[in-house]
């Protein structure tokens, strides 16, 4: 069960009244005091948990349907733009959302490829972002060459064992 804070506040007050009420002894106020710092303990940690599920929530892929071999250069171009600005913003899940929205309405882009991997590798997760930047380089559009010789340079960077 998750506890409110309004709905926790209300119960220690009503416990506090009560012990009032009922002079009870300084047992009964230090049983109350072990409670409440239990209830608090769970409030907490459900707080946790559902910053954890918005996290992942957050982090969760995206899809766009494009029919294969397509791309859809309108969606690519903005997603590709609100990722910067949560890249710039330094929001790197919610970056890495629309970047791979981008990546999902065209799925040959280097550029695309490039702006995942560099996400991925901002946040931490070195083995994706070695991953797209392979994408990038290998399998990415030909036509993008500077994408492809900045994911080089990237894999050289980070290395790519």
């Amino acid at each position: 069960m998750i506890m409110t804070y309004p709905r926790l506040v209300a119960l220690v007050i009503a416990a506090v009244v009560t012990t009032l009420v009922a002079g009870c002894s300084q047992s009964a106020i230090e049983e109350m005091r072990r409670q409440l710092e239990s209830q608090q303990a769970i409030l907490e940690r459900n707080q946790r948990e559902i910053g954890e599920l918005q996290a992942a929530q957050a982090a969760a892929p995206r899809t766009v349907a494009v029919a294969p071999g397509t791309c859809d250069t309108s969606v690519m171009d903005l997603a590709t733009r609100k990722g910067g600005e949560r890249f710039a913003a330094n929001d790197f899940e919610q970056a890495l959302g629309y970047y791979q929205d981008a990546l999902a309405a065209c799925p040959q882009s280097a550029k695309t490829e490039l702006n995942v991997a560099r996400t991925y590798e901002a946040l931490g997760n070195r083995s994706l972002a070695i991953l797209h930047y392979q994408h990038a380089a290998n399998d990415g559009d030909a036509a993008d060459e500077d994408a492809r010789t900045q994911a080089r340079a990237a894999l050289a960077r980070i290395g790519s064992r």
